[in-house]
């Protein structure tokens, strides 16, 4: 059901538009936050959003504020902007930046850039420096990127490594299914996907949360299955309860008597 047809019967009920459209903005940001979580947090949106306006001030007064710099690159790498993030950081670079946290943001801003030579050596330097670095969150965004870019072999190898690492993965598990499938290993695919799914139904609540839509891409039947319900029940509603609520609506402007215009008697109108 579109979402203007949703519109259209909530302004019918509620006689405001503009309301309505509120409402059912609302409605779905709400549904998402519990359901597949694809939509983004506008919340956290604009926080990120105030934090780097801030930081821009900052380097506009300060530009040599090595940490200013790259608290705003990895806001440009979050937001995926690769390359404007590789600008922002390069300054703390050509002063001998060696730190983790520098050279794996560099290494994933150059990857997202395009820069795909350098941004392996970057992720590899940083993993000589912790091989553990956020529990396998550099294997994660060197698998990720060597997905977006076809190369199904490394990336295959990337999350075999993650789930060495970070076990209870279940972004992990279904990366790499797509990873094999990639190869045309449909079967160990399958068996993967099912195994990022117990991982999921056994996850603690937060972890579900977190990685709810990652879950429901290894077993896509169950998002499907609520749309579903959701459509019957919005549909029932609209076909059944709405033209009760708007008859009783109009009773309610008509002083307690309203007659359905369509049941008018002709002879009346003469």
């Amino acid at each position: 059901m579109s979402g203007y047809f949703q519109w259209f019967i909530l302004t019918a009920i509620t006689g405001s538009p503009l309301g309505s459209a509120v409402a059912l903005i609302v409605f779905w940001l709400v549904v998402d936050r519990f359901t597949l979580g694809f939509l983004p947090d506008p919340v956290r949106w604009v926080m990120r959003w105030r934090r780097a306006a801030r930081l821009e001030d900052v380097l506009l007064g300060n530009p040599h504020d090595g940490r200013a710099r790259l608290e705003l690159a990895q806001l440009y790498v979050e937001r995926g902007r690769g390359k404007r993030a590789v600008d922002v950081l390069r300054p703390n670079f050509d002063k001998g930046a060696d730190d983790i946290q520098s050279v794996f943001t560099m290494g994933e801003a150059c990857l997202l850039a395009g820069y795909v030579d350098q941004g392996e050596k970057l992720l590899d330097h940083a993993e000589e420096l912790n091989p553990e670095f956020r529990v396998g969150e550099i294997q994660l965004v060197r698998g990720r990127q060597r997905l977006a870019r076809g190369d199904f072999a490394g990336a295959k190898k990337a999350f075999e490594s993650l789930l060495a690492i970070r076990r209870g993965t279940i972004t992990g598990r279904v990366m790499l299914s797509m990873a094999m499938k990639g190869l045309g290993d449909d079967a160990s695919a399958a068996l993967m996907r099912d195994d990022a799914w117990r991982e999921y139904v056994s996850a603690p609540g937060f972890q579900r949360r977190k990685e709810r839509s990652w879950a429901w891409r290894a077993r896509p039947s169950r998002p499907a299955t609520y749309l579903l319900i959701f459509v019957l029940c919005f549909s029932f509603f609209a076909t059944v309860i709405a033209p009760k609520i708007s008859t009783w609506s109009a009773m309610n402007r008509h002083g307690g008597t309203y007659t359905d215009p369509s049941l008018a008697d002709p002879d009346d109108e003469q």
